[in-house]
């Protein structure tokens, strides 16, 4: 849908929040701008922004934003309209919002699958985590998804970009241990045979031990 990226007005992140801290569901600010939160700082432009919530709340979501907002589902290329009170299917994980009547894509919502409190990653229904452990807040209350997890995202994707390996290396060194690990032993579960950014944490990890030993 890159014909669609030239129309993009994405909304901040303090509108977001003012959008979405009313409603009564779970959400969190993902994608390249939880990395910056988690930076606290901004490194680099982002052509959208992306929300997630979880499966359950989808149609309570949709119920809130109609009367300003449209909503459609991204699949295989192609922008499908959200219908009042559809409820979404296991395949669909991807909606574009709108305002009503204007042209521009103002902000993405990305769908968590979840079973008894945990979060299922969607490319290995093996990496799990409890729900109350994948989220940090900024001082201003903003919920978005902890490093370790977006970089998994990004990480695992059968495209890695430029602007993801930006991200990694910005983000890798202010990962501690736990979530260092974490990362690495999710990646090897996803690729057994192996994964560039396993080798390349586990060459941070050498270079910062032995600068310790100095």
């Amino acid at each position: 849908m890159s014909e669609n990226k030239e129309h993009w007005k994405p909304l901040s992140v303090d509108k977001i929040q003012e959008i979405f801290s009313p409603i009564p569901i779970q959400w969190w600010i993902a994608g390249g701008w939880a990395l910056d939160l988690y930076l606290d700082r901004i490194t680099r432009e982002h052509d959208d922004i992306d929300v997630v919530i979880l499966r359950s709340q989808h149609l309570l979501l949709q119920r809130y934003l109609e009367s300003d907002w449209v909503g459609y589902k991204a699949f295989k290329g192609k922008l499908l309209p959200w219908k009042k009170n559809e409820k979404l299917e296991a395949h669909f994980d991807n909606l574009w919002f709108k305002k009503n009547g204007e042209s521009s894509w103002a902000f993405q919502v990305m769908i968590l699958d979840s079973e008894n409190d945990y979060w299922i990653y969607k490319r290995n229904g093996t990496i799990r985590r409890k729900l109350t452990d994948i989220d940090l807040k900024t001082s201003e209350g903003v919920p978005y998804i902890k490093p370790e997890i977006q970089l998994l995202y990004k990480g695992g994707s059968s495209v890695i970009r430029e602007k993801d390996m930006v991200d990694l290396e910005n983000v890798l060194p202010l990962l501690d241990d736990t979530s260092r690990d974490w990362l690495t032993k999710s990646l090897m579960i996803q690729y057994p045979n192996g994964h560039q950014w396993i080798e390349r944490i586990n060459a941070f990890r050498d270079s910062s031990q032995n600068r310790k030993r100095e």
